[in-house]
């Protein structure tokens, strides 16, 4: 199992992608962020930690105008709906709304579907994700929320059948938590399961296959259980989870899979439980 790099140095490594561009070329930040590097995302993995508490700060343009075309990139090649909304954080702030566990927020994406659709909502898990992921190479602190928010003040249009089913707050937070925050994550977190706790095999699994492991444990959960099986049977990869129409189950799918597929390099995910994964056929044969 990797060692968890020095957080300094792994930021400051996870920058290079963005800061090579100088803030403003996306189509080659995207292309070192997810075909050319993905080790940059792998190190996102690493250093990133749920916020809480934030400074009030508006995100910079460049880094929002970035974070602009993913969500459009996303929303196209995954048929989801993903809004940014920025400099009203109305809907967090507030002890009435989100009972005094976030501060600071202006800056937010919210995640819309059918509250029945389980299919894209486990997309809206994956894409979000690398969104967060993407979000924590360019120096900003985030937060999955699954509910403790006021949906009627968030300025969004929705159909009749809409409705916004999560959200990520993005922005700046100090660099060390505070210690409500502390105190919340302890509360909210469990002990992280082991990966031999989340797979299933019927012989020994190669090493990439357990890199994807390693990089799933490290994956935020919706509803905090990490509930998410993985299998490798007759050489073949899938995933599933007992109960994909429970709340929020969907959401750790699609979260889940996004770390695995980065953590094992690349590849592809089929959609739907007991779906199965294709490691992208480049690199060494599956040991190294």
């Amino acid at each position: 199992m990797r060692n968890r790099p020095d957080g300094a140095a792994a930021k400051n490594r996870v920058f290079r992608g963005f800061a090579a561009t100088g803030g403003t070329d996306f189509e080659l930040f995207r292309y070192k962020m997810i075909r050319g590097d993905t080790m940059n995302l792998l190190e996102a993995i690493e250093i990133r930690r749920s916020r809480r508490k934030f400074t009030g700060e508006l995100i910079e343009p460049h880094a929002t105008s970035v974070l602009n075309e993913f969500i459009r990139e996303y929303n196209k090649v995954g048929n989801i709906r993903m809004e940014l909304i920025i400099n009203n954080g109305k809907a967090f702030n507030g002890f009435t709304k989100s009972y005094g566990m976030f501060s600071g927020v202006n800056d937010y994406i919210c995640l819309i579907a059918n509250e029945n659709d389980h299919a894209t909502a486990e997309r809206l898990g994956y894409y979000g994700e690398l969104l967060v992921l993407q979000a924590t190479a360019m120096g900003l602190s985030s937060c999955w929320v699954g509910g403790m928010y006021s949906r009627s003040d968030m300025p969004v249009k929705l159909s009749e059948n809409e409705s916004v089913i999560c959200a990520i707050i993005v922005g700046k937070s100090a660099e060390k938590e505070s210690f409500k925050e502390k105190l919340i994550h302890g509360i909210t977190h469990r002990k992280s399961k082991r990966p031999e706790e989340m797979l299933e095999s019927d012989s020994p699994v190669p090493d990439w296959f357990m890199r994807g492991m390693e990089a799933v444990q490290k994956a935020p959960s919706a509803i905090h259980r990490q509930p998410v099986m993985f299998s490798y049977k007759n050489g073949k990869v899938s995933a599933y989870v007992k109960d994909i129409s429970a709340p929020l189950m969907a959401f750790d799918f699609g979260i889940a899979k996004a770390h695995f597929e980065l953590g094992t390099g690349g590849g592809t995910w089929e959609w739907g439980n007991n779906c199965e994964f294709t490691r992208r056929a480049e690199g060494n044969d599956g040991n190294g």
